[in-house]
């Protein structure tokens, strides 16, 4: 009995040690900020990977999550609400919550492991020490131009994922339930809320600074050669994605 509440006093501390661990990497990343300046062909590339190379997968996730958005909220309407309030329940789930959440959690799957695994693997083959005897802070070279490039990508591709589903929507709704263009759309007009438009940009906002840093902190923490570039990369994206989920209901909470 006493060994069990030292394992949770133990995991206690080390679950605390490591969020104070977090925000000491957060607070560094600010403070390299300014060196973005000299180091942009870095953050532009960063801005390439995290952004760019996500569009086609991204959309592909976002053209079906429009499609079960479809479905689910005709299911939803059936027998309440006529089927010309499809456009406006769909679009609300997609721009406020579905967009968002699910685009992050596969920035998560591909931004956030990838992360964890190059920095991980600069770790363990000792590069981030080559960099700190040459004067370079890794903080500064590696986490700062991931962290800001994820900020500045997430909400656009959000914005992204919010077009292709809402089309992907319609198009189900068009084809399946017989809801022409101009009713779907009009509803999308006459329920629209710049409001919701806002939060769920200021949401992927939040999303993409989370996966980020966690892939910046597990990678920066990797141990154990290849096995444990392996379990870093594991790590970062179940720890990234409890996260956006977590931090998704503490947003609702706030707002509401």
């Amino acid at each position: 009995m006493i060994s069990f509440f030292q394992k949770i006093g133990e995991k206690t501390l080390n679950f605390f040690e490591e969020c104070g661990q977090v925000f000491l990497l957060l607070k560094e990343i600010f403070f390299h900020a300014p060196g973005l300046i000299r180091s942009r062909r870095n953050f532009i590339y960063q801005m390439e990977h995290i952004g760019v190379n996500s569009i086609p997968l991204v959309l592909i996730i976002a053209s079906f999550t429009g499609a079960v958005a479809a479905w689910q909220a005709a299911y939803q309407l059936k027998g309440i609400a006529p089927l010309s309030f499809l456009g406006s329940a769909t679009s609300r789930a997609i721009i406020t919550e579905l967009g968002p959440v699910l685009t992050a959690i596969v920035i998560a799957g591909r931004v956030g492991a990838s992360i964890a695994a190059e920095i991980g693997s600069m770790k363990v083959t000792e590069q981030i020490d080559a960099l700190e005897t040459m004067g370079i802070s890794p903080v500064g070279f590696l986490a700062t131009p991931r962290f800001f490039a994820a900020i500045v990508m997430m909400p656009i591709l959000v914005v992204f994922a919010n077009v292709i589903a809402i089309i992907g929507a319609y198009f189900i709704s068009n084809m399946f339930l017989g809801v022409s263009f101009n009713v779907f759309f009009e509803s999308v007009r006459r329920y629209f809320l710049f409001s919701d438009f806002i939060f769920g940009l200021i949401k992927g906002l939040l999303f993409g600074g989370v996966t980020s840093l966690l892939g910046c902190h597990i990678g920066f923490r990797t141990e154990g050669g290849a096995e444990g570039v392996g379990l870093s990369t594991i790590r970062s994206f179940v720890l990234s994605s409890a996260m956006i989920l977590i931090l998704d209901y503490i947003l609702w909470t706030l707002i509401f």
